[in-house]
């Protein structure tokens, strides 16, 4: 009985700590460095654990880390029109470690602003 409870306790750490890797921290993202452009959007994926995009800004092309799918579409993002050459305003931060990964705190698509966070 002892040895299969502390065998489930160690098979559950394990669990725990093997998807940690996969977690975006939030405290990776330089919170006090806001970035605000329009980007022309390259690529875009609606899958968990977050959507992304690949955003072109002038010369620079950003891979945006948007909200897990569930909260874009319960915010009501019209994931359909966020397609390749469309238009994408991002507003978000820079990760602090990753030149050229950000965290998009809300966007706007047709001009129209999505709160992500």
């Amino acid at each position: 009985m002892k040895k299969g409870r502390l065998l489930v306790i160690a098979v559950m750490t394990l669990l725990a700590f093997s998807f940690m890797p996969y977690h975006h921290g939030w405290t990776n993202y330089d919170q006090n460095k806001t970035l605000d452009y329009v980007g022309t959007v390259e690529e875009f994926t609606f899958e968990n654990p977050h959507a992304t995009a690949r955003v072109k800004d002038k010369k620079k092309t950003w891979l945006v880390i948007l909200a897990p799918t569930s909260r874009m579409e319960s915010r009501g993002v019209p994931s359909d029109k966020i397609t390749k050459g469309s238009k994408l305003r991002v507003v978000g931060y820079p990760h602090k470690k990753i030149k050229d990964e950000m965290r998009a705190e809300r966007i706007f698509v047709d001009n129209v602003k999505y709160e992500l966070r």
